[in-house]
């Protein structure tokens, strides 16, 4: 088995894809040529996850994907086929919804004596003194009075406690203490009560308090709660008057008719360590740190040791039996001190463990070369691949068409700092609000800076945050800070004064010297405080960053939408082949094994979506002519809503690059339309809700939403009314050839680039999948598996014909990756060495080598194609060249031979629109 991986296949696990099924597929993906399957989380999940990310336990497998066995079975026949696997870690947060975490539903029952109160990152003094030693559980649809005086809680009991149960799903935990009055209630049912229940009051009355601190105290109290309920439990089994007393109990204070039920329900639930409340309240008031806004998903304290040991233990001990041989770090970004983490996770996994962290880099940003990584998940790759595809000059004219249709000018800078402002003031405001609370008492520890106010404090924080041009930065507050987060820092604090003229200077001088502290401060504030504040300020940073941009900006700023991707810019430019060069150069010589992903399951469409809708930059002026045919055909489906009409020109000017995106292979018929209608409708209600101009998450605009997805349905339905989907249809599937050109170039690139290349599942063929959840579609292996089998008998000339049945990728992808499992040094650690081109169309062409010894590949695709015409072959590439040296050459995808010290494009892509040619040491 390779030390790192020379391919990963991404699975995306869950019950309705499990170990088992894996484990089947393994031959299919070893024939393919993968060396590693990737996997998503496994550890225990919230129930019926679809997903992973919402780790329940990390040191138990999750029951829905199989058992230990099943596990250990996809490990056996992954080392019988000479393969690893990657696995995806979840350090940063746990899932705690309904409390089937156990750690979490301690927290719940305990408050801050519980053993676990620290491992959350949870604020127990929060600036709301109703939140002392409590925590905020936003769990309801309704206000809580609402909710409590509709008889929305239950009490129960149930294994030797007692419970509070809203609806059929929600069971929270009691304080230990405020269920004594319960069981003495129960006490006073029987004549006599047995000694045994007497003696159980007497242990719980006794129990140290919930705000008990001293860790042999705290220890104590977890031993004694336990014995206590194996008490009950046994008791009631011996002793079946005692239960019924109990469920006397729990009858009475659920009684319908008792006027003071409301009364009594309500003090019992305001002395537990819990705040019940509305959902709506948390994006002010939740005291607890989250994975972004997301209320059922709990920060944790990984930069404890004793965190890290618990949460730990299952991942190492398969790593130490050769199960797990490469980790990916999910949002690392989350974390306090992320190079530490890692540090310590390299420490005890091994220098032979392939590492991954995923991490958006801005376009100046470098991963840091401290991290003892083999670098990121490959976002940034990506978007270098879009760019050097993309046309230039069709940005503009893009640009021009799209301010002129939806009749105003977006500025996208000003839509990001909009958008982190939005994200700020509604479903993260508490963040804010924690940070401004925090340095307000920072402020309040130097009369110097004392007359500052809660609110210019807080004020000068969210502009700061909505000015930051990276996600974080990762100053250690206890040492200097690196001179890349300096400029960061200053750079932001710059933007956010310009912005504010209005607000006190000297704020924002104070924030700085809080941030980046001088070297000899003569106003020295308390230091404790100050660092506290620098970690949470750079843990709030990214997902306030990632809300405000990916989840908001991105369904804004809608020119060419292909951009609009994780790790990119809807904004960006083109770059040249030489930019390109340079950007793979510095991969090779700083992360040689970085992951290298174009599809992967936090994209917001496919590659193969992307790859379309780029072509438009070469087709603007059909684009332009095109969206005013098709504006006006359909205007009569829009529907006015107080006075603006839905979907807006905005909404839908995204409407139709989407369309043209994921347009089915085989047109649109009546076998797909209904389904096809469906996917579209969907994605743009996650599309309108995330971009929170006409509706939101946080408030559904139902009337728009109903609107928007009656247009689509409209627009696509059948019958001889409708003309949009005939005249549709041409141009949609001449973007789709020249998109097909696009996907062939890079996925190339991507297989043969430094790095380590994924294959999204599903990918190897075509997938025209959008943002998830349409990227979780169930995949047809067995076509994939029937395909595989015949491709490498296909014909370049029958495969280009039949270009839409996925086939020519399939064959692209199996080449490639049957090449990097017999030259793992040439695309492992290999030189890479641009190749000159010549010619009139040498501006199309991307050609490079990848060399080690006498060994050496050479990569030729093509970009911008529309101009040469479909398909881009043989004799349309006229006197292009590129300088070959005096060698023979295989294609690896024709197995034709070309020699001589100029390779003429003609005769390489004569069969087919990429070419990978081989001189091996023999040759």
């Amino acid at each position: 088995m390779t030390l790192f991986p020379t391919a990963t296949y991404r699975f995306q696990f869950h019950r309705d894809f499990t170990f088992a099924r894996a484990c089947q597929l393994v031959p299919y993906l070893h024939q393919l040529g993968i060396s590693h399957v990737y996997a998503s989380p496994i550890s225990r999940a919230a129930p019926g996850s679809t997903h992973g990310y919402d780790v329940c336990d990390h040191n138990e497998l999750n029951p829905e994907l199989g058992t230990r066995e099943d596990f250990e079975a996809l490990s056996a026949a992954l080392k019988k086929h000479g393969m690893g696997l990657l696995v995806d870690f979840v350090p940063n947060h746990m899932g705690i919804e309904h409390a089937v975490n156990p750690w979490w539903r301690n927290v719940l029952e305990n408050g801050p004596a519980s053993p676990y109160a620290k491992f959350f990152d949870i604020d127990w003094q929060p600036l709301k003194r109703e939140l002392d030693n409590k925590v905020l559980l936003p769990v309801l649809g309704e206000q809580y009075g609402k909710t409590l005086e509709s008889d929305g809680f239950k009490l129960d009991y149930a294994e030797g406690v007692f419970v509070l149960r809203h609806g059929t799903h929600l069971t929270l935990p009691l304080a230990p203490a405020t269920t004594l009055p319960l069981l003495q209630r129960a006490i006073r049912h029987m004549d006599p009560a047995p000694a045994e229940l007497e003696s159980i009051a007497t242990a719980m009355r006794n129990l140290p308090p919930r705000t008990e601190t001293d860790p042999e105290r705290l220890a104590e109290r977890e031993r004694e709660r336990g014995i206590i309920r194996e008490r009950l439990v046994r008791l009631g089994a011996d002793t079946p008057a005692v239960g019924e007393a109990l469920q006397k109990v729990v009858e009475e204070w659920n009684d319908p008719t008792d006027p003071d039920r409301f009364d009594r329900m309500d003090a019992l639930i305001n002395e537990q360590p819990y705040r019940l409340s509305s959902w709506r309240v948390a994006g002010e008031e939740i005291n607890y740190r989250r994975f972004f806004d997301v209320n059922t998903l709990a920060a944790i304290r990984m930069e404890l040791p004793e965190v890290f040991d618990a949460t730990h233990r299952l991942l190492l001990e398969l790593i130490d039996a050769g199960h797990i041989s490469g980790v990916r770090i999910d949002h690392i970004d989350g974390l306090a001190y992320p190079r530490e983490y890692l540090t310590r996770l390299r420490e005890r996994g091994g220098s032979g463990l392939y590492l991954l962290v995923e991490k958006i880099l801005h376009t100046d940003e470098k991963l840091r070369a401290d991290w003892p990584v083999q670098g990121t998940t490959g976002y940034e790759f990506a978007s270098q691949v879009m760019q050097v595809l993309v046309n230039e000059e069709g940005i503009a004219e893009m640009a021009a068409a799209y301010e002129k249709f939806i009749g105003f000018h977006l500025d996208y800078a000003e839509v990001i700092y909009r958008s982190k402002k939005l994200v700020m003031q509604t479903s993260m405001a508490a963040d804010a609000n924690v940070l401004g609370n925090l340095l307000n008492r920072i402020s309040e520890s130097h009369r110097w800076y004392r007359d500052f106010t809660l609110n210019s404090l807080t004020t000068a924080v969210r502009e700061l945050i909505a000015c930051f041009p990276v996600y974080r930065t990762y100053v250690d507050p206890a040492r200097p800070a690196d001179e890349s987060d300096v400029r960061v820092i200053r750079r932001a604090l710059w933007l956010a004064r310009r912005r504010n003229p209005a607000l006190e200077r000297t704020v924002f001088e104070f924030l700085q010297d809080v941030l980046l502290p001088p070297q000899d401060n003569a106003h020295p504030v308390d230091e404790e405080l100050r660092r506290l504040f620098v970690l949470k300020f750079q843990q709030c940073t990214g997902p306030i960053t990632a809300k405000g941009v990916e989840d908001t900006a991105f369904y804004v700023f809608n020119r060419l939408t292909a951009l609009n991707e994780v790790g990119g810019s809807p904004a960006a430019s083109a770059i040249s082949v030489e930019a390109f060069h340079r950007q793979n150069a510095a991969r090779a010589a700083e992360f040689p094994h970085c992951m290298l992903a174009t599809s992967t399951h936090d994209t917001k469409r496919s590659e193969d979506v992307r790859a379309r809708i780029l072509v438009l930059s070469e087709m603007a002026d059909e684009w332009k002519a095109s969206l005013r045919r098709w504006h006006t055909a359909n205007r009569r489906h829009r529907r006015s809503i107080e006075g603006e009409h839905a979907p807006d020109h905005n909404e839908e000017h995204l409407i139709y690059q989407t369309l043209l995106g994921a347009w089915p292979m085989e047109g649109l018929n009546d076998g797909n339309q209904a389904e096809f209608t469906r996917r579209i409708q969907d994605y743009m209600m996650k599309a309108l809700h995330e971009a929170k101009v006409n509706s939101s998450w946080l408030e559904p605009n139902t009337a728009w939403d109903d609107a928007v997805r009656d247009f689509i349905g409209a627009i696509l339905a059948p019958g001889k009314d409708n003309r949009f989907p005939s005249a549709f249809e041409p141009f949609a599937m001449r973007v789709a050839q020249f998109g097909m050109v696009n996907s062939l170039a890079q996925t190339v690139l991507k297989l043969t680039c430094p790095g380590v290349p994924d294959v999204y599942q599903g990918s190897e063929m075509w997938d025209l999948s959008l943002v998830d959840p349409d990227n979780r579609r169930p995949v047809d292996y067995a076509l994939r598996q029937q395909r595989l089998e015949g491709v490498v008998r296909a014909t370049s000339r029958d495969l280009m014909e039949h270009w839409q049945d996925g086939r020519i990728k399939l064959l692209i992808t199996h080449r490639l990756l049957e090449l990097r499992r017999e030259l793992p040094e040439v695309f492992g650690t290999g030189a890479y060495v641009p190749v000159a081109t010549q010619g009139v169309f040498a501006d199309k062409v991307v050609a490079f080598e990848r060399r080690a010894g006498s060994t050496s590949v050479m990569v030729i695709v093509p970009r911008q194609t529309v101009a040469l015409g479909f398909p881009a072959l043989g004799e349309v590439w006229q006197d292009t060249h590129v300088l070959g040296g005096d060698s023979s050459w295989r294609d690896a995808f024709t197995g034709r031979e070309h020699a001589g010290g100029t390779l003429a494009l003609s005769a390489v892509l004569a069969e087919m629109p990429c070419a990978v040619l081989v001189r091996r040491a023999a040759e």
